[in-house]
């Protein structure tokens, strides 16, 4: 990339390329947002976003737009929101949210709205509220159960939206929820056998989630465990070869997930591949570079890019799996 960032964003618009967004270079949270062309391996830069943010979520909408929101800049926690149009390279604002918020979630719903819950502004959060791309503005929605930030969000075959653990105040959660976009509220499902924040949350190509790793407050996790939406239930499944956190996952053309990187006490080089049809994990090659914090995206070609993170501070270096 053009610029070092760890907690950025990484988007796939439609036209096949990776749209990267702010994060922090190891001194400052940015402003600046980039290109990624699969077809060149070129970063570009693009149209700055009007505020610095890192620990912000980034959305693309079905109109092709890139809502980003929250995160924090400096000290500050950020209510504010903005679009990102690739035919223009430029950012416009839009509403803000009614609750500040950094590690939050931002999941697109079937109805084309976005979702967003919980995050961090000097606590945890359980509000959760909805942005109608057509009104460009921000509705409240039913609070989750639990107040949690370092969550994960998952949008089910089904188009409600699975929420998994996370902290609340100091307590790592195993809790889950279940968003129902008709009735906008949450109601509680199974309990997952190990609490965890900073996991990962991958719907399987057969409708169940797979989580992976995270903490627990002590332990840098190696465990999974899949949820059966049918029956609200989790199940262990196949512990990883490495512990940690702040690492990606990647859903593969062949239905493998990718894991890549993460921290266990320092930024990790690895990579393992989970086979759903086995329920195990096989080590695959090692990145070039350890990182965590960083992002993956899929490229159209079913190449995974990995780019930026943190070691002992932000870097800038991609890598291609494929």
């Amino acid at each position: 990339m053009r610029v070092a960032r760890s907690l950025h964003t990484a988007s796939m618009l439609a036209n096949g390329t990776v749209l990267v967004t702010g994060g922090y270079d190891g001194s400052n949270q940015l402003s600046s947002s980039e290109l990624y062309n699969p077809s060149t391996g070129n970063w570009t830069t693009t149209g700055n976003m009007n505020v610095a943010r890192a620990d912000h979520g980034a959305t693309v909408l079905s109109n092709g737009k890139v809502l980003v929101t929250g995160g924090y800049s400096g000290n500050v926690y950020l209510n504010s929101a903005e679009l990102y149009n690739p035919s223009t390279g430029s950012w416009t604002t839009t509403g803000n949210m009614n609750s500040a918020r950094r590690i939050h979630t931002a999941s697109l719903l079937a109805n084309g709205k976005v979702l967003v819950t919980g995050g961090w502004n000097g606590g945890s959060v359980n509000s959760a509220e909805l942005y109608d791309p057509s009104t460009g503005n921000w509705t409240t929605t039913g609070n989750m159960n639990s107040a949690r930030a370092d969550h994960r969000a998952t949008v089910l075959s089904n188009g409600t939206v699975l929420v998994t653990g996370g902290i609340s105040g100091n307590v790592y959660l195993n809790s889950t929820e279940l968003y129902n976009p008709s009735t906008g509220s949450w109601t509680t499902t199974g309990n997952m056998n190990s609490a965890r924040r900073i996991h990962t949350a991958t719907i399987l190509s057969n409708g169940t989630v797979l989580v992976t790793a995270g903490s627990n407050g002590n332990f840098y996790l190696t465990s999974a465990e899949l949820y059966d939406l049918s029956t609200g239930n989790w199940t262990i499944t196949g512990n990883m070869n490495v512990g940690r956190q702040s690492h990606t996952a990647t859903i593969l053309s062949n239905g493998k997930v990718l894991v890549t990187g993460g921290w266990n006490g320092g930024s990790v080089n690895s990579a393992e591949l989970y086979d759903p049809s086995t329920g195990s994990w096989t080590t695959t090659g090692n990145m070039s570079s350890a990182r965590s914090d960083h992002k993956a995206a899929i490229l159209p070609n079913g190449d995974v890019l990995v780019a930026g993170g943190w070691i002992s501070t932000s870097i800038a270096s991609c890598e291609i799996y494929g």
